[in-house]
């Protein structure tokens, strides 16, 4: 297994978020990509580098599955903020179209609004050099199953599940799932994404929700009760040519392994009724019941059966880190899920 992380993530460096209405650090920073490198190294295996972080490939890439006005405004914010008076050194917006607004504004502050969906995204000086450096990882480990099959795995923060095609949400900015997908979709005809992240990827099911090459599968908290609260319903099964390929699995909130493998099995079971050629794992480790937004029961050695099951499909497989928070336990998550992948 080939496995890539670009250090310019680094750049990428928010120093806080709003969480239920407290200004509290934030656990989507650069110390969450060292504890899973940590992770990488437990588990015996080592990282790549990407070889570049901006190109014209990746642009191109990105702007099959984001609009481009939103990839403009990731890009250019910042300097567009910076230059109102009295702006702050964070983008954070302070006022959303709640129910859809009817114009798109010209104003930062109401694009700030309109792209990034809740107050999980503030962005720095740096932050959009940190944001492509994370789509490139997963682009160069897709390129890289295209190129030599098995399997990669890309460490990418920040993550990317709950990015859609014209916003952020939830430390998420562009959709590194989505983007492996799009890579591996230039080789083969159907692409399955397997999200075992705690919380519903609902930007990656918005991008795929009306195309039947791409199924998209998640398992996840159940969200009339957890973030993202507004997807993630069984219910939710596509629509036009996408209808019947997306499938959601909500557990009960504190679900254990138990109840986790289940769904797992569903996933799998409709995965494989699809027949895909190629497969993006999703790969969030916040399940785990110390993660400090633990919505899950699992343990540590519980992900070594989870990597078991899912590497059993022996398909050509990207691996594209997602969530996982700053926890004693955030290494051992990753080694452990690695060793049963790589071992099933």
């Amino acid at each position: 297994m080939k496995l890539f992380y670009h250090p310019d993530q680094r750049c990428h460096a928010p120093p806080q978020f709003i969480s239920r209405g407290a200004v509290v650090e934030s656990p989507e920073g650069p110390g969450r990509a060292e504890r899973l490198m940590e992770g990488v190294a437990e588990a015996g295996l080592a990282l790549s580098t990407p070889p570049e972080v901006d190109s014209v490939r990746l642009r191109e890439r990105l702007a099959q599955i984001h609009t481009q006005r939103y990839l403009t405004f990731l890009e250019t914010i910042h300097a567009r903020w910076s230059a109102m008076p009295n702006a702050s050194d964070i983008v954070a917006p302070n006022v959303h179209p709640c129910g859809g607004g009817r114009q798109y504004p010209n104003h930062p502050v109401g694009q700030a609004g309109w792209h990034l969906h809740d107050m999980a995204c503030p962005m720095t000086e740096d932050s959009f050099r940190g944001i492509l450096a994370s789509a490139a990882t997963a682009q160069a480990a897709a390129e890289s199953v295209v190129a030599d099959g098995g399997a990669a795995y890309a460490l990418c923060r920040p993550p990317g599940h709950h990015a859609g095609p014209d916003r952020a949400g939830g430390f998420c900015f562009i959709n590194n799932s989505a983007l492996a997908a799009t890579v591996l979709r230039e080789q083969f005809s159907q692409i399955a994404i397997l999200d075992v992240d705690l919380h519903h990827g609902n930007g990656t099911q918005d991008i795929f929700y009306e195309r039947g090459d791409v199924w998209t599968g998640s398992l996840h908290a159940d969200t009339t009760e957890f973030y993202p609260f507004y997807w993630g319903g069984a219910d939710e099964l596509g629509a036009g040519p996408g209808e019947g390929a997306n499938m959601n699995v909500p557990l009960a909130l504190g679900s254990g392994i138990d109840a986790f493998q289940a769904g797992v099995d569903q996933l799998l079971d409709a995965t494989a009724s699809f027949s895909p050629d190629a497969l993006v794992v999703a790969l969030g480790l916040d399940a785990h019941r110390e993660d400090p937004l633990a919505g899950l029961q699992l343990e540590t050695q519980d992900f070594v059966a989870i990597g078991r099951q899912i590497g059993a499909l022996k398909l050509p497989t990207v691996l594209v880190q997602e969530g996982g928070y700053p926890s004693p336990a955030l290494a051992h998550n990753l080694a452990a899920f690695l060793r049963g992948f790589s071992h099933s």
